[in-house]
């Protein structure tokens, strides 16, 4: 069964040749979509052996759907793989074993990542496992078309999930963490607010069958829940929850920045963001010009996919 392995980058030259490095064993086919890098990423992938393409980035669902449209993809199973992340050498030994095995109604894997934040394995908090759908039979998979939170969504047949190490280790510092989830939280507002606007479609394919389980429930947890909660209170009673009922404290000092950072701060900022663009946004009046104000007040295109490559 060949697997080719699909890597997203910009500017990963710090953990792209790990990622790759990872999966070596047992990919047949390694395609980066890059987005441009000023750094040796297109470089270190080219020394890999790595087909590179380049494209200009909208957002991950639309990037990684481009791949698989225009990747020229002729494996038997495809995966996603970010750069940041790692397959453990038991988790590609049991891939190897597996996939030739696999009845032909088995379409999709889910593998239970974990996260390591300052160097720690961060075991609690509800931080593991995270099921997350990365391995599919190809023609039977996609990514979700949405701004936050995609996943990648089967049809076809059923899931499986697989044990071993799969390991989300970002090798930057809390600067570029506290950046990067900046970003996440403007994406993770407009989801939001499209949702109490209905201002574009929006992919909702995303059920306990087509990925897993625990990813369907913890969307309509935050959905049908916990956004209908102000947000002080929300994001507050969220990080309580996850350090004390969930266990977080037993993280250690690595715990209590990441559980404060992405269980509070980061929650907090998401709603802070959907208030302040909401304040805009019920002073127009129509959905046409609501998603105009949208685009200017976030920078981003938030209509049809883009052509730029």
């Amino acid at each position: 069964m060949s697997i080719t392995v699909v890597v997203l980058t910009y500017n990963e030259e710090l953990h792209l040749e790990r990622a790759l490095r990872s999966v070596a064993s047992f990919a047949d086919d390694v395609l980066v979509v890059d987005s441009h890098s000023t750094d040796r990423t297109v470089e270190i992938a080219q020394a890999a052996g790595a087909r590179v393409l380049q494209r200009k980035f909208d957002n991950q669902a639309r990037q990684f759907n481009w791949a698989l449209d225009n990747g020229e993809i002729a494996s038997d199973w495809i995966m996603r793989l970010d750069a940041d992340e790692i397959i453990e050498p038991d988790l590609a030994a049991t891939i190897s074993a597996t996939l030739p095995t696999l009845p032909g109604d088995v379409v999709g894997i889910n593998l239970k990542r974990k996260h390591i934040f300052l160097d720690r394995w961060i075991r609690h908090g509800g931080r593991y496992p995270l099921l997350m759908l990365r391995l599919w039979r190809r023609g039977h998979g996609r990514v979700e078309d949405r701004w936050m939170d995609e996943h990648v969504v089967v049809s076809g047949g059923r899931t499986i999930v697989l044990d071993g190490g799969f390991a989300d280790h970002n090798l930057h510092d809390i600067g570029y963490f506290t950046a990067k989830h900046n970003a996440y939280a403007t994406r993770e507002a407009i989801e939001v607010l499209n949702r109490r606007y209905g201002l574009f479609t929006t992919d909702g394919s995303l059920t306990g069958e087509s990925a897993s389980r625990q990813a369907a429930f913890k969307r309509f947890v935050k959905e049908r829940i916990y956004n209908a909660i102000p947000f002080p209170l929300s994001s507050l009673g969220y990080f309580l929850y996850r350090y004390f009922i969930q266990l977080g404290f037993l993280d250690g000092m690595p715990g209590l920045i990441y559980h404060f950072l992405q269980g509070f701060w980061y929650r907090f900022l998401v709603g802070a963001k959907v208030y302040e663009f909401d304040l805009v946004l019920r002073g127009c009046s129509s959905a046409g010009e609501r998603l105009e104000r949208l685009e200017q007040l976030t920078g981003h295109r938030l209509g049809a996919a883009s052509q730029g490559d």
